[in-house]
């Protein structure tokens, strides 16, 4: 757990660091929650998780010009048992957003890091390599209800093919699968009070890698479900 706040603390002070000035809007929030993990046929697994999370408007959208605003942001997913059962992650991106009245539709390059738990199958570890992914989800975001203080947001895309780092183990690796087909969605709502906001967030998560010797018993093939609800800080 001390661990965990570690690398909470450190992200936290990245994002502020990343956050320069002349930046026009911004929010940075803390949500906690529970990550469901199920890798190949092995039992489910749930665990808490914390995720902290962060983004500025580089530049804000000009409708009399119809340029879209710059944005560029990040996060970081820490789960209580990340050494067993399940994945911490980075992600740092940027994107283009357009607004249409109420309506906030873009699209992020998004670069993903994520340190996969190891396996333990017929009483061996197998040490499976990081992925490094290149993510292009399309975003819309709505704003709805009196002052237009509530707000969703969806998110998604299918995953391309990922790039693989070795895992820094001991244990007995697994070599690097090939890929065959994966997507991730994520929806939100929440609601805004002016300086600061509450927001609840679901994502579904799904990779598929073709059953070959650098695939064995599936082990790659990974679906979680994350549920998360939290706080945070606008300006």
């Amino acid at each position: 757990m001390k661990l965990c706040q570690t690398y909470v603390v450190r992200v936290c002070l990245f994002l502020l660091a990343a956050f320069p000035a002349y930046c026009q809007r911004g929010d940075l929030g803390i949500d906690v929650g529970q990550t469901s993990d199920t890798f190949a046929g092995l039992p489910t697994t749930s665990a808490p998780v914390v995720d902290v999370n962060g983004e500025v408007a580089i530049f804000k959208y000009r409708p009399k010009s119809e340029r879209p605003a710059i944005v560029a942001g990040g996060e970081g997913r820490f789960p209580g048992d990340e050494a067993n059962n399940h994945a911490k992650e980075y992600a740092f991106y940027g994107g283009l957003h357009w607004q249409f009245g109420n309506v906030t539709v873009g699209i992020d390059g998004q670069v993903r890091k994520i340190y996969l738990p190891v396996a333990f199958v017929d009483n061996q570890f197998f040490a499976r390599g990081n992925m490094e992914l290149l993510e292009t989800p399309i975003v819309l975001r709505y704003k709805f209800g009196p002052d237009k203080k509530f707000f969703a947001e969806a998110k998604g895309f299918p995953e391309f093919s990922p790039r693989w780092h070795t895992a820094s183990s001991a244990t007995l690796g697994v070599p690097n699968p090939k890929f065959d087909h994966g997507y991730f969605v994520q929806g939100s709502v929440g609601y805004n009070f002016g300086r600061w906001y509450v927001k609840g967030t679901y994502e579904n998560r799904y990779f598929s890698f073709i059953q070959n010797p650098s695939n064995p018993s599936n082990l790659y093939n990974w679906r979680t479900n994350y549920v998360t609800g939290g706080v945070g800080i606008s300006f």
